[in-house]
């Protein structure tokens, strides 16, 4: 798949800007701004280009059949976003408990329009001790951005403006990325 991908890109005229962070075996990627089901796909050819090991969070809803096989065989976790079940909790568990977890959140949380971000990544991380990789989406620039790791202060305040700043000026297909904390 991975030359399809190289392919699709040169065509269509995508650049990866930045690399993940290969020394790191555990951190969460968190892409915005999500506007679109093309993003998926996007994640999808950047993890083969790139070589490297990255699963996703997804709507429980994608797992189901008839389809729901070719979510998990591309390495998705079923999350179910209308219980609470104390997901972050047990992202946290598995983080710690697996020798590897490279794991991809749209804090968005839908591809709809919002006033502010889900901000459970933050918690995970947070909880698991392990960093945040942004990786930014920008259509008209037909670039994706990764930054550098941030390991979570503790102060979701003071980290949303450095995480706003990343973000600032990059626009999804249909819109830009809200902001952390809102607006």
């Amino acid at each position: 798949m991975r030359l399809l991908y190289l392919f699709l890109f040169k065509i269509l005229g995508w650049k990866i800007i930045g690399e993940p962070p290969r020394q790191l075996k555990k951190f969460i990627i968190v892409v915005a701004p999500h506007t679109s089901n093309w993003d998926f796909f996007l994640g999808l050819a950047t993890r083969s280009i790139q070589r490297f090991p990255a699963n996703f969070l997804g709507k429980a809803e994608l797992f189901r059949a008839p389809y729901g096989w070719i979510f998990r065989k591309l390495g998705g976790y079923s999350v179910d976003r209308k219980s609470s079940t104390h997901l972050v909790d047990q992202i946290v568990a598995i983080a710690k408990r697996e020798p590897q977890f490279i794991v991809a959140i749209a804090p968005e949380g839908t591809r709809k329009a919002v006033d502010k971000w889900k901000t459970g990544f933050y918690h995970i991380a947070l909880g698991a001790g392990i960093p945040l990789v942004f990786v930014a989406v920008d259509y008209p620039e037909r670039k994706l951005y990764w930054s550098a790791p941030l390991q979570p202060s503790g102060s979701l305040e003071q980290d949303a403006i450095i995480i706003d700043q990343f973000f600032e000026g990059k626009r999804g297909k249909y819109r830009t990325a809200a902001k952390v904390l809102g607006n």
